[in-house]
Order: structure tokens, then sequence, then C-alpha cells
């Protein structure tokens, strides 16, 4: 599946025009039928992004938001996906939002990913937008090369669900939604920011196996193309 590259000379320019993309994306959702709904990545590089959306005047109490992946650490704890998106894009106009964690307080992570399942179901898929990030190993969401749920991860037909993961260097085990539930979303992007995400990019396009790149899976398995947006 080809994707499409959007280049910027900033990430304040990044940030602007895909807030406006997205936020384009949701209000049609919501004309359409009434509500919208997103998943979005954790990490450093998406809260200008998560700024300048929380500022866009749509109709954020119709706009259900969830994580495409989450440590299983409480949601005040420092490494937080949850706590990213709370002090970012929950703030605002978007405080009207309403908010799907995954982690749920459970005496394992196992159990965590079946009370997340469980909830996310009311969110209903496929999601609107999805905004996907990628690490310097070529993983995206929590799907990392090694993972212990890899396979399952990857594969199209495993049921859309939220599962557990755990690698080497991910620290934390992880909760993240397998990639049925993430493929086919009306929207599918790939927030990417500096030279060496660019790098890395260029050799997940290229030929080689998706389990040693997961993101590779996303760009070419997506249902529809993959829109990337990176800046220096």
């Amino acid at each position: 599946m080809a994707s499409t590259l959007h280049s910027f000379a900033s990430a304040a320019d990044l940030a602007s025009s895909l807030a406006e993309k997205v936020a384009d994306k949701l209000s049609a959702a919501i004309a359409a039928r009434g509500a919208a709904s997103i998943a979005v990545s954790g990490g450093s590089t998406p809260k200008a992004f998560f700024q300048a959306l929380s500022a866009h005047d749509i109709a954020w109490d119709k706009v259900t938001i969830t994580l495409v992946d989450e440590r299983f650490v409480p949601a005040d704890n420092a490494r937080s996906n949850h706590l990213l998106v709370d002090a970012n894009l929950l703030q605002n106009k978007a405080k009207a939002a309403r908010f799907v964690p995954l982690y749920q307080p459970a005496s394992s992570v196992g159990e965590a990913a079946r009370l997340a399942t469980v909830k996310s179901a009311e969110i209903g898929i496929p999601f609107d937008v999805v905004i996907l990030g990628m690490g310097g190993d070529g993983h995206t969401a929590s799907f990392f090369p090694g993972g212990s749920n890899l396979a399952r991860a990857l594969d199209a037909s495993t049921p859309r669900s939220v599962i557990t993961m755990e690698a080497e260097g991910a620290g934390e085990p992880r909760l993240t939604f397998t990639f049925s539930s993430l493929q086919d979303a009306a929207l599918l992007v790939l927030h990417i920011e500096g030279e060496g995400k660019k790098d890395v990019l260029a050799k997940a396009e290229g030929s080689g196996d998706e389990a040693e790149m997961p993101i590779r899976a996303v760009l070419r398995r997506a249902a529809s193309p993959v829109e990337i947006y990176w800046a220096p």
C-alpha cells in the first residue's frame, strides 16, 4: 500500500497542519453520524500536536479519545501515556471529550488487557482517526521486535482487542491495540520527527521482515494509504 509523505519545515508547522487535518476528519464524522473517535500515540513527539488539536472548535462532547498503547502503570505515573494526554490534549475546548484509558487497575497486565478490551468495545471500530508514532527500532504502538505477543499483534485475523506485550527495552509490560483494531481507520497517520526517524522510515519502506520492523505491517497492510507527517 503506497503511503503519502507530508514534510514540514518545523515541528510547529507539522503540529498545526496535522491538528487541522484531524479536526476536519473528526468534524466530518460527527456530521455524518453524530460521533467521532480517535486513538493517539504516547511519547514526547505528539505534545505540540495535542496542544494544537485541543484548541480547535469542534463538538468535543461527541468525540471519544483513547490510546493506541499504554504502559501497565497508573495514570499518575510519570511514564503514563494517559498522563501525557491529560496534560496536553484533554485541555482547552477538548476538555469536553470522553477519554477511555487502556490502563485498568488489575492484579495482572493480562487482566488489565481483558478489562481494556471490554471498555474499548464501547467506542466502536473502525476508528475515525489513528495517530501512530515510530521508535528507532521500527516499533509502532507497542509492536516491538521480539515482543512476547508480536505475531498475534500483527495478525490481521486476530480479534479486535487490547493485548499484552513485553519486550526487551520496552520497560514496563504494555497494553496495545491489535493491528486488526487499527488497520482500517478512516485516517491513519504516522507522526515522526527528526532526520534519524526519516532514515528508519526509509529502511522500513524497503524489503524485509515485518517482525524485524513491525511498522512495515502498517505501511504494507493498512486498509488505506498511511499519511506520514514528518518534520526535522
